[in-house]
């Protein structure tokens, strides 16, 4: 805080001023490192996260309008059933995507750091969501057929699955699902709908999760 002393017999007093003013102002540059190093950790953390798909880059669905939602950290209750068990140990980020008619999507992104790790983490996802179909099927009143979509040529890799969902009680939907995988990050698109695999957006989902994966780092 500066001061400002006149001359004359307040001259020992300017001193002591100025000399307490060199010690307040070392005391807040202390105080202010801190708050300056979590600043800069906040930003780093942020830096890290791969930027996420954009409602241009979805699939288009009839006339509707995308609305994307904000960026949120957990695993999106869409996909618990069939990959939360494998994502319990990881730290991860999610963005939903909802138009106002049936359909609606999600990507989530996990940053493992680790090659091997995350190839180990992209391989028992695919597996795991293949096998989802099955398990669902001790329920008579549901039946899912699972259809294998290929594998994209992207960074690490992507391979997109489908699920078709037919009720006893005379609904149907359709959900695909990809995995990707650039260096030591993954992530994972969903993509649902009412209706039947003839209705899925297969092609442009491939080149949605291709952009996914390629905004990876």
């Amino acid at each position: 805080m500066p001061k400002h002393i006149r001359a004359g017999a307040l001259t020992v007093l300017a001193m002591t001023a100025v000399t307490l003013g060199t010690t307040l102002s070392v005391q807040a540059d202390a105080e202010a490192a801190p708050n300056t190093a979590v600043a800069n950790t906040a930003v780093a953390k942020a830096a890290a996260w791969p930027p996420f798909l954009t409602a241009a880059e979805l699939p288009k669905y009839l006339d509707s309008t995308w609305t994307t939602g904000k960026v949120t950290g957990g695993v999106p209750e869409e996909l618990q059933f069939c990959l939360g068990d494998a994502l319990l140990a990881y730290n991860l980020q999610y963005r939903e995507y909802r138009t106002d008619l049936e359909a609606s999507a999600r990507q989530l992104t996990i940053v493992v750091g680790d090659n091997a790790k995350a190839a180990a983490l992209a391989k028992r996802l695919n597996k795991d969501f293949r096998s989802c179909a099955e398990r669902e099927q001790s329920d008579p009143d549901i039946v899912n057929t699972y259809r294998d979509f290929g594998t994209l040529p992207v960074e690490e890799g992507a391979r997109v699955h489908g699920v078709q969902t037919t009720t006893a009680w005379g609904s149907m939907d359709v959900n695909l699902l990809s995995v990707g995988r650039d260096g030591g990050t993954v992530t994972v698109v969903d993509w649902g709908q009412m209706g039947d695999f003839d209705d899925a957006p297969v092609k442009a989902f491939k080149k949605t999760t291709t952009t996914a994966v390629n905004k990876l780092h």
